[in-house]
């Protein structure tokens, strides 16, 4: 891929990024996020993250299915930084804004309500991962325990549904489609890995 090419490939993925937090700070301006601005900013940034770990997610296995696709793994860290990003984001509107940065609020919180409890597992999770996502951190850390140290996407993307799934209403659907999703993902890797394991048996035994 030439350059120029992957510079404005990048820049489309800053723009799209982007875009919900442009959204809410234009919401915010114009006074337009709602009736509860809190709960609709608390939404967004937390839909933003589901959705966005399942690009990440999805990147691996979609650039398998051809090679011509292997230039998407150039996009991962990125996203998945943006994925932190969002994720810092929708907890630091639940420290700030409906505890007041009280640590006695905030512990109430987790020990009484289930999908705040996941929301931290999920966010804890991913800060090993962002902490991690420089070349240096890989240089030091060496590939192999490197990609051991980033499976840890798998249980935070699990925790990300559960926390979703505990935060809904009983009878409410919402999150079956990501839950879909991160499913088809996740059953992803086992399945690719099974069909390289019977490609391999075979050549060995032609």
């Amino acid at each position: 891929m030439k350059r120029s090419t992957l510079i404005a490939l990048k820049t489309l993925v800053w723009i799209g990024s982007l875009c919900p937090l442009a959204s809410l700070v234009w919401g915010a301006i114009n006074n337009s996020l709602g009736p509860d601005p809190t709960a609709e900013i608390a939404d967004v940034s937390g839909l933003t993250t589901l959705w966005m770990l399942a690009i990440t997610l999805a990147i691996s296995p979609v650039r398998r299915l051809s090679p011509r696709l292997a230039w998407l793994i150039r996009f991962r860290r990125l996203i998945g930084l943006f994925v932190f990003f969002y994720g810092t984001l929708h907890m630091l509107i639940w420290v700030a804004l409906y505890n007041n940065f009280s640590i006695q609020a905030m512990l109430d919180d987790v020990t009484k309500r289930r999908f705040i409890m996941a929301g931290m597992a999920t966010w804890l999770l991913l800060l090993p991962l962002a902490l991690t996502s420089t070349n240096w951190a890989i240089r030091k850390l060496g590939g192999k325990n490197w990609n051991r140290l980033h499976m840890l996407i798998y249980p935070a993307a699990l925790c990300a549904m559960i926390h979703y799934w505990w935060k809904v209403k009983t009878g409410v659907l919402s999150p079956a489609p990501f839950t879909l999703v991160l499913f088809v993902l996740l059953l992803a890797r086992p399945v690719w890995v099974w069909v390289e394991r019977r490609q391999k048996a075979r050549a060995v035994g032609a």
